[in-house]
């Protein structure tokens, strides 16, 4: 049941020294309870005969993830399984199964790999912990934290080794957040790099499909294969690039925490000694975040009416996904989400990579911690499992003094 990465796995698969039967039967194990609380969906059986079904495929040997049990983000389709977004069963009931898989899982399983399960999510993915109407999803180094969100079951269950490749995607942080949170790799794409097809409008071109892995060598691998592009699998040795290290806080109401100055000054350190050319950089951050929280509520009343739209209850929405859908009508209502905000930003950061001639920005992730009025995390009040390691109040994540967002 040892984790092996996704190319050893593929690479066992092709090469007849592992059924990928026997990878699916190994990660299901290492899934056992499911200690954190990351699966919303397991498909054991289905995926066991998937699996067989790999073996048998005449053009195993080249399939770049023969065998590879994979995890899938629960906002993306994949066939014979409703597509919940992080709604309750009961506000979801009525909402179709899907008939067609996601392009995303599509070139998955056409890559070779195999789903073992559907991975939980903040409702409508909105928020930066992820818990449903089970609980909270733990983070496996400090149960009791979050993993992050939204993507945050998937990178659970990847930092938890049930698997080594997970998908998920990241509008404003859903990707890139999770992996800070456990440890992880993740790659947000460029645009158009992936098929992104989230929601009605993939939250105006902002979000996008990538990797969650525990190695460069399984991102790059993974991220190959989701943008039908097999040369992105090649890793370089990355050699003399140009790294700017930006500390300077986004706004006058975020922290970094000494923890985390130190363990992003140490990795420009390790950077450094590998050959990189590493100087301190100020990023330009705008100086209002308001158009980003704009699109933050917009894109909330624009899922909450698509999700109704396809079946699921309004009425047993959480009670802060309501709250968050009305602001966002009465910004949609009143202009506030101006393609030109987002324009500006993106032509400053062009601007800036070519002012400071850096090839690579390092900054810390996640500065700040969310929680409620009381100390508490969003889902607050809301049952949880019975288990003592999933009752306990989700925490920013990272150490008591660092990590948090």
């Amino acid at each position: 049941m040892t984790l092996l990465t996704a190319a050893a796995t593929a690479e066992r698969v092709r090469s007849g020294r592992l059924t990928a039967v026997d990878a699916v039967r190994d990660a299901l194990a290492r899934v056992g309870d499911d200690e954190v609380n990351g699966w919303r969906v397991l498909r054991p059986e289905e995926a066991l005969a998937e699996a067989a079904a790999v073996d048998a495929r005449p053009d195993r040997y080249a399939l770049p993830l023969a065998g590879v049990p994979v995890a899938i983000k629960d906002n993306v389709a994949v066939s014979g399984y409703r597509v919940l977004d992080g709604v309750s069963e009961a506000c979801g009931a009525g909402l179709p199964v899907e008939q067609h898989d996601h392009p995303v899982v599509k070139r998955l399983r056409a890559a070779g790999a195999v789903v073992i399960g559907l991975t939980r999510v903040p409702e409508l993915c909105l928020w930066a912990m992820t818990d449903d109407e089970s609980g909270p999803v733990q983070n496996v180094h400090r149960p009791g934290r979050t993993p992050g969100g939204s993507s945050g079951g998937s990178a659970a269950v990847v930092a938890a080794g049930h698997v080594a490749l997970a998908q998920g995607n990241d509008g404003l942080g859903s990707l890139r957040g999770p992996a800070a949170c456990t440890g992880i790799v993740a790659i947000k794409p460029g645009r158009g790099v992936v098929p992104a097809q989230l929601g009605p409008n993939s939250w105006s071109g902002m979000a996008e499909n990538g990797p969650l892995t525990r190695t460069v060598e399984d991102a790059a691998l993974a991220l190959s294969v989701l943008a039908g592009r097999p040369e992105f699998a090649e890793i370089g040795d990355g050699a003399g690039l140009r790294v700017g290290l930006g500390l300077n806080r986004p706004t006058a109401l975020t922290f970094t925490s000494r923890g985390i100055v130190t363990a992003v000054r140490s990795a420009a350190e390790r950077l450094a000694a590998g050959g990189h050319a590493v100087r301190d950089v100020r990023v330009p951050y705008p100086a209002t975040p308001l158009p980003l929280l704009t699109r933050w509520f917009a894109f909330a009343a624009t899922d909450a009416d698509d999700i109704v739209a396809r079946g699921a209850d309004p009425a047993l929405l959480q009670a802060r996904t309501r709250r968050h859908a009305a602001v966002g009508r009465v910004v949609a209502r009143r202009g506030l989400v101006r393609p030109a905000d987002a324009a500006r930003i993106e032509s400053g950061l062009a601007r800036f990579f070519a002012h400071e001639g850096i090839d690579v920005l390092v900054t810390p992730r996640s500065p700040v911690a969310l929680r409620g009025p009381d100390g508490t995390p969003p889902s607050r009040g809301r049952r949880a499992p019975s288990r003592a390691s999933r009752t306990r109040r989700t925490r920013a994540c990272g150490t008591s003094s660092a990590g948090r967002r």
